[in-house]
């Protein structure tokens, strides 16, 4: 009889430790196993903050018309008002972003616009992936530091707003340009600006990605020049500005 009484005990005993450990939510938040892995621990901190930084700026590209060109959007105002063109180093002594963009090796173009910058390269021959990462990295550096896009004393182009001296034509092409042609040139990453009118001639000056475009021709002369002369009966006809013809102007 005591036989079975022990066996029966024993049974017990094992049907208890076969039951699953039941532990409460609150025991498993505080439950901490030690590892016995050292270099993990070593190598990662336990504060999970110091593992990834937060990143507050996520900067897009946009493909342009010419593939020389690539537009940047940084997802905040990068100009208040009006653009800014930068043909080469020397010109972007009034703007810290520009200059920090033109160290980077293959750069030969800043142009700034109300949210967006468009980054021209020397030739096809350089890749945009070997110079996207370096434009990625400046761009987020400088807004992170604070510093102006431009200095106090600089002002973005304004040569085609309308003023008081305009007479009735140049105020319409002017009208135009602002309110039609503009915004559709900004969306591909670049600019016009006006630059006089006479004998029925519209002198246009192109910057952006719109400087060395296979295409700005055919922009030119199809469809800016066609607005015009539909809208303005003066206009005879549309010609580029080039930086070598305001330098012989200047010099005359």
């Amino acid at each position: 009889m005591a036989a079975y009484k022990q066996v029966g005990r024993l049974l017990g005993i094992s049907a208890r430790l076969s039951r699953p450990l039941a532990v409460s939510a609150y025991q498993c938040a505080r439950l901490h196993l030690p590892s016995h892995n050292t270099a993990v621990q070593n190598r990662w901190p336990q504060n999970p903050h110091w593992i990834v930084p937060a990143r507050t700026m996520f900067v897009r590209t946009q493909d342009t018309p010419n593939p020389n060109s690539l537009k940047f959007l940084p997802g905040r105002t990068v100009l208040e008002s009006g653009t800014m063109n930068f043909a080469g180093p020397r010109d972007a002594h009034c703007s810290p972003l520009a200059r920090q963009l033109f160290r980077i090796d293959g750069v030969t173009g800043v142009f700034l616009g109300s949210d967006f910058i468009t980054i021209s390269k020397s030739d096809e021959n350089m890749e945009w992936r070997v110079i996207k990462p370096d434009v990625f990295a400046a761009i987020m550096d400088f807004f992170t530091s604070g510093l102006p896009v431009v200095n106090e004393d600089s002002t973005p182009s304004a040569d085609t707003a309308p003023s008081e001296d305009d007479d009735e034509v140049v105020a319409m092409i002017k009208e135009l340009l602002d309110t039609r042609i503009r915004p559709t040139v900004q969306e591909d990453g670049g600019d016009i600006v006006y630059r006089g009118f006479e004998d029925g001639i519209v002198k246009l000056k192109l910057q952006g990605s719109c400087t060395s475009c296979p295409s700005s021709m055919v922009t030119l002369k199809s469809g800016i020049q066609n607005m015009l002369q539909f809208y303005v009966p003066e206009v005879e006809s549309v010609e580029q500005v080039t930086d070598e013809d305001e330098e012989e102007a200047a010099q005359v």
